[in-house]
């Protein structure tokens, strides 16, 4: 195998849960290879960098390996190898937001009166 289509190996690889949720992140530039929008069907090799946005997320990965089938989490992350600049980002969002909450993340569903006076006075 030389190459997959980009939206199956990113279903393969777990960065999303399904293959048309990966398929609507490359049409919506979610994703880009070498630093270029394509297509879902485009083909991925071995070498290639991809940036992958999931919506929580940002990864720059090296594809280390080709599948078209999904696996085990293990298998997974066999595929890929994260960059060194990446990984740090990440660390480094998650710190910040292990620190800041959002101010409404604590409200569940429509805000009532109540909670809608409290996002007001910034609490």
């Amino acid at each position: 195998m030389e190459s997959v289509r980009i939206d199956k190996w990113l279903w393969a690889a777990r960065f999303f849960k399904t293959r048309s949720m990966a398929t609507d992140a490359v049409e919506g530039g979610k994703v880009r290879q070498n630093g270029q929008r394509v297509k879902p069907a485009h083909a991925v090799k071995a070498g290639d960098t991809l940036d992958v946005d999931n919506g929580s997320t940002r990864w720059e990965v090296i594809v280390l390996g080709l599948s078209d089938k999904r696996g085990s989490a293990s298998v997974a992350q066999t595929l890929y190898r994260e960059t060194d600049e990446s990984s740090e980002k990440r660390k480094l969002e998650s710190e910040q937001r292990r620190f800041y909450r959002e101010p409404g993340a604590s409200i569940k569903g429509r805000p009532t009166k109540r909670d809608r006076r409290r996002l007001d006075d910034g609490f």
